[in-house]
């Protein structure tokens, strides 16, 4: 797992031409097929679609507004074209911060793909606090007419905003200009990007497509990412952490699940239950605290790390008195910014940034420039 060069500040989102699909093809799992292999064969594939009213490429560049509601939450984010042609230098240059690492094939891989189909099929998922000037101009777009309005297959229901106003445009760079942005989603993704940047400088590559959402407004809902450790026991778990500074202590079921905090775990072997505490002070997360301290310490084991989204699954893929489910608590944001300021990175599967929006809402053409 490595860091993905840091794009350096102004952080800068460009209009672009935006390719939509069709209300009843977004959250369809069968669109997927327009993306599928051979991928040289998409460009094709997409002049079908448009010729059959299945998609809708605009006229013009514009940034958008997308709001979508998926679940009971209602997240607003700006889309854009992010420029990555300027590396920072310095740490206080850096405009976007990765919280994990990337696996280089995976990113090679990607870079290949999206360089083949000459497309960036959806945005990388920021959040960052934003300025009030941002805000308020960006208020003043919802409250305007939509450009489109929609539920999709998916029963995510969307409302987007085209911004094409030169004085609006360049309020909102002005705005953004100083902004700096945490990788909710799409690490892999942006390391492509930075890839393919560094492949072809000078042309579409020196962007990629991105939605910039602001944490203070319409915020993600950040969960936690539960793990099992096989052929681990709770005993094992005890003597890691008596020997790294922590402390388990057995209890039940409910009584260990309300006492999850930022520096306690609730584990179980599907057995017995307890509470595993570990210190991390103000700075640091607890599941950093897990994989750098207890892991390494535990006495035998793990073979393996799984992990899920809640707590259900947990504890359906542990088995009785062989593995150790652990509950994790949600990570703060606030407390993530920090951690990636530091240039520090979580273990892989630290956090979960939700809802994301549904595939297929914004699509950017490589060959649009």
């Amino acid at each position: 797992m490595v860091t993905p060069p840091y794009v350096a500040r102004p952080l800068r989102l460009t209009p672009f031409r935006g390719l939509m699909l069709t209300p009843r093809r977004v959250g369809d799992p069968a669109s997927g097929r327009l993306f599928a292999r051979p991928y040289l064969s998409v460009a094709g594939r997409l002049l079908q679609w448009q010729e059959r009213g299945q998609l809708h490429h605009d006229d013009e560049p514009a940034l958008y507004l997308h709001e979508y509601t998926a679940g009971g939450l209602t997240v607003r984010g700006l889309v854009g074209a992010l420029e990555l042609g300027r590396r920072a230098a310095r740490p206080e240059d850096r405009a976007v911060l990765p919280h994990e690492g990337i696996r280089p094939v995976q990113a090679d891989d990607l870079a290949d793909r999206m360089t083949q189909l000459e497309l960036n099929p959806a945005p990388i998922l920021l959040v960052h606090r934003s300025h009030d000037d941002a805000r308020a101009a960006l208020a003043e777009v919802a409250r305007g007419a939509t450009d489109h309005e929609f539920d999709d297959r998916a029963g995510q229901h969307h409302r987007i905003w085209a911004i094409r106003d030169p004085a609006l445009l360049e309020r909102l760079e002005v705005a953004l200009a100083g902004s700096r942005a945490l990788i909710a989603d799409g690490h892999h993704r942006y390391a492509a990007y930075l890839r393919m940047q560094s492949r072809a400088p000078g042309g579409a590559a020196d962007r990629g497509l991105a939605m910039l959402v602001d944490q203070g407004e319409t915020p993600l809902f950040l969960g936690p990412i539960h793990r099992v450790l096989t052929k681990v026991s709770l005993e094992d778990l005890a003597t890691a952490a008596a020997a790294t500074g922590g402390r388990f202590a057995p209890t039940d079921r409910d009584a260990a699940v309300a006492a999850l905090d930022a520096a306690t775990m609730a584990v179980t072997d599907g057995r017995a239950w307890g509470t595993l505490s570990l210190p991390v002070g103000t700075d640091r997360a607890v599941v950093e605290a897990l994989h750098e301290d207890l892991v390494p310490a535990l006495p035998r084991g793990p073979q393996a790390i799984t992990h899920f989204h809640t707590v259900e699954a947990t504890l359906a893929g542990l088995r009785r008195g062989q593995d150790v489910g652990l509950l994790m608590p949600a990570p703060d944001v606030d407390l993530v910014i920090r951690i990636a300021e530091d240039d520090r990175l979580l273990p892989e599967k630290a956090t979960s940034f939700q809802p994301k929006p549904s595939p297929g809402v914004l699509i950017r053409s490589l060959r649009d420039g």
